[in-house]
């Protein structure tokens, strides 16, 4: 397998995080580097007598490895399935066609399915460093993507994974394009949908550009990384699932373009439709439902953008053969009190537990969502999903399903509370006029949202609200002193925030 004149390597585990990107390192005198023609940031392929991977090569100039070692990063260690000092062996790995594909991109070319399926391959293979990725996402950003290309890529994206049969005529699914703040519908929506008999296997990402995902707010009531045959076990038992769509390889390569799309903070309307639709169409869903928040700082920001998306949505739906619903929403300010993982699984409880603490704008929104979803299913008369939703939550059947679908994916527990809070007050009397999701969403996010599960904001206000002096309006939660410093720094230097009326 390996040549004999080339001598293996030590092993050495360094400790170092460098995220999901492996990396390894060697010694600036290594023969290695000498003989094969190395140089820092050469992707390398490493080798094991069990695994490979493709890495990024760093040059160490200091003593942090001995002769005859070589360096991993966690993910590389992790990624070889490494145990102690095993021997490993560096080669150049084949080339990587696919990134003429990504150059004719950006030159502004159409590609076909075959470009994109080649792309894709290579990216879910982790043939793709961290700057290639980066300029795949921003080449096909700011709507360089028709709907014939993002059909394509779509498909590409479902090949690559895996995909699941249940065998039904009909399987739900719903999506929310993001951009509004605590808008945590979906476990909701779920429980309503299971408890009405229908099947909605839910898979979600993590945040992107947000401070939670539906996997994230999830994850602090239940255990989300379910293998296939465990969300097909729960699905069979209750009807839904609400579970992390990157564990079961769903759409894998999204999973990785995620990662750098949150660190570019680019969300693109085409990849947006192709990792939507690919993570439904693999999941096996045959009618979906697409939420669009429309408000001027919601990701979407007026009428004519909203429906330029949903006409794009609507024909690749077409393309893949899958019924699609959309609806468009009020997005001009949060949802519910709490922003951040923990904070928005305090909402869903209490909501679905008919607390009187429970947000009723995020009852609301659910039900109605919930409602148009059980329209589309034909499971009642036309007009009448709304009034069955309703029902299902006060009389408490949603929340039984609700209790039963996260014991079924391993236990239902308390979300974690943060250890340091900052309470803003209000300074004058007046009408709330107005609510900067952004900048909120910014704050909930410097606070640590949604990498520490406990941290974000609460709102306490909406618009139209009548605010006196010294009226709390929002409280920051942090799991680390720096952070809320960090956060607290920022609201009191964007105060525009929240504006006031006469």
């Amino acid at each position: 397998m390996f040549p004999e004149k080339m001598n293996p390597l030590r092993a050495r585990r360094l400790g170092i995080d460098t995220h999901h990107e492996p990396n390894i390192y060697l010694r600036s005198d290594s023969s290695v580097c000498k003989s094969e023609g190395f140089n820092s940031l050469t992707r390398v392929l490493v080798s094991t007598e069990q695994n490979h991977m493709i890495a990024t090569l760093n040059i160490v100039t200091g003593d942090l490895i001995d002769e005859g070692e070589i360096g991993l990063s966690e993910s590389a260690w992790e990624k070889l399935k490494l145990i102690g000092h095993e021997s490993i062996w560096l080669s150049h790995p084949r080339p990587v066609h696919s990134l003429s594909h990504v150059r004719s991109k950006v030159y502004g070319h159409k590609l076909n399915e075959e470009q994109f399926s080649e792309i894709i391959n290579d990216i879910v293979d982790e043939r793709y460093a961290d700057v290639y990725l980066a300029a795949f996402i921003t080449a096909c950003g700011d709507d360089k993507l028709d709907d014939e290309e993002i059909t394509s890529l779509t498909r590409a994206m479902i090949n690559a994974g895996s995909t699941i049969d249940w065998g039904l005529d009909q399987v739900l699914d719903k999506h929310c394009v993001g951009g509004l703040p605590g808008n945590r519908t979906t476990p909701i929506v779920v429980s309503i949908l299971t408890a009405a008999g229908l099947t909605i296997p839910k898979t979600s990402s993590r945040a992107i550009t947000s401070p939670a995902g539906t996997a994230d707010t999830m994850e602090t009531l239940t255990d989300v990384s379910l293998t296939l045959d465990q969300m097909r076990e729960v699905v069979h038992s209750e009807g839904g699932c609400l579970a992390w769509g990157g564990s079961v390889r769903l759409s894998p390569a999204d999973d990785l373009l995620i990662q750098v799309e949150r660190a570019l903070d680019i969300d693109s309307e085409g990849q947006l439709i192709a990792s939507v639709l690919s993570k439904k169409v693999a999941a096996g869903a045959t009618h979906v439902l697409i939420d669009i928040p429309v408000g001027p700082t919601a990701k979407v920001r007026d009428d004519e953008a909203a429906d330029k998306l949903a006409n794009s949505f609507k024909r690749v739906a077409d393309n893949l053969g899958v019924t699609l619903a959309i609806v468009k929403t009020d997005g001009t300010q949060p949802v519910g009190e709490g922003i951040g993982p923990a904070l928005e699984a305090r909402d869903i409880v209490r909501v679905l537990k008919c607390d009187e603490q429970a947000p009723q704008d995020l009852l609301n929104r659910a039900v109605y969502l919930a409602g148009a979803m059980l329209d589309l299913s034909g499971k009642v008369s036309p007009g009448e999903g709304e009034k069955l939703a309703r029902e299902l939550v006060t009389t408490g059947k949603a929340w039984e399903k609700f209790v039963a679908i996260c014991q079924a994916q391993g236990a239902f527990k308390e979300p974690p509370i943060a250890h340091y809070r900052y309470e803003m007050l209000a300074e004058k009397d007046g009408t709330l006029a107005t609510v900067d999701n952004r900048i909120l969403a910014k704050v909930a996010k410097l606070a640590g949202a949604p990498a520490d599960a406990a941290a974000g904001v609460d709102l306490h206000v909406k618009v139209g609200d009548q605010i006196k002096r010294g009226q709390p309006m929002l409280t920051i939660h942090a799991e680390h002193i720096g952070e809320l410093n960090y956060a607290v720094d920022y609201l009191q230097s964007h105060l525009q925030i929240l504006t006031f009326g006469e």
